[in-house]
């Protein structure tokens, strides 16, 4: 888990997502809107579409953008392989499935890997609040103490980083607590935890992490999930 949560916290210090803020935009705008058509437009009742929001302000994404057919959107879950034997999970928000599975279908077999059946990784992920702090200037313990007392299942603390894991029960308890605490959250959702992880070295790492950032790239596609462990000195290079 920690090669993907490093993954995850070099690709907010290179500033990926301000360097691609059309596409974030895009993918924050219909994120809120399947949120919004799935679970209702009020944010006080439909704690997906409150988180939804949350993730939007935390990329400073302006209110009034976006647009298009809420109802033409649906949630779509494409499950497939990386390199060195990598389980992808991936959740999409697509008006045209034709479309999204074409394009997935694609990035996959030019990354040297292969789309799958539905079910085929997916017993291999379960589904996790996942709470990433900054740990510059803090106390790794003080953190860990208040998620903990809050109602988390696990903390991992890696340099710069302190991961907190719950369940998605008590996701929203725990982020709540945190916040009193004063602790600030660098990012908070509802994720896919893989259960277990697969090493991948060298090119195979770089052939990975480059189909992972294709497929992240695509307009219909929120979030990739994957199992990856891979060596911090190819993350940073990545």
């Amino acid at each position: 888990m920690s090669g993907h949560s490093k993954w995850s916290q070099i690709k907010r210090q290179k500033g990926a997502a301000d360097v691609k803020r059309g596409v974030v935009f895009t993918k924050m705008t219909k994120e809120i809107m399947i949120a919004a058509k799935e679970g209702g437009g009020d944010p006080d009742g439909n704690f997906r579409l409150r988180l939804a929001m949350d993730r939007a302000r935390n990329v400073n994404m302006p209110r009034a953008i976006g647009g298009g057919d809420a109802a033409a959107l649906e949630s779509v879950v494409y499950e497939g392989y990386a390199p060195g034997g990598v389980s992808v999970m991936i959740e999409a928000a697509t008006d045209n499935r034709n479309r999204t599975v074409s394009e997935i279908r694609a990035a996959f077999t030019r990354g040297g890997g292969k789309l799958g059946e539905s079910g085929s990784v997916q017993w291999l992920f379960e589904q996790k609040g996942v709470i990433e702090i900054d740990a510059k200037g803090k106390d790794a313990d003080v953190i860990e103490l208040a998620a903990i007392d809050a109602g988390a299942e696990d903390v991992e603390a890696e340099p710069g980083l302190i991961t907190v894991y719950t369940t998605p029960a008590a996701f929203e308890r725990v982020k709540k607590a945190l916040d009193t605490a004063g602790i600030k959250v660098a990012s908070a959702e509802l994720s896919m935890r893989p259960t277990t992880t697969v090493r991948v070295e060298g090119d195979q790492a770089k052939k990975l992490l480059s189909l992972v950032e294709t497929l992240e790239d695509l307009d219909d596609v929120i979030k990739v999930h994957a199992n990856f462990d891979v060596p911090e000195e190819v993350l940073q290079h990545a």
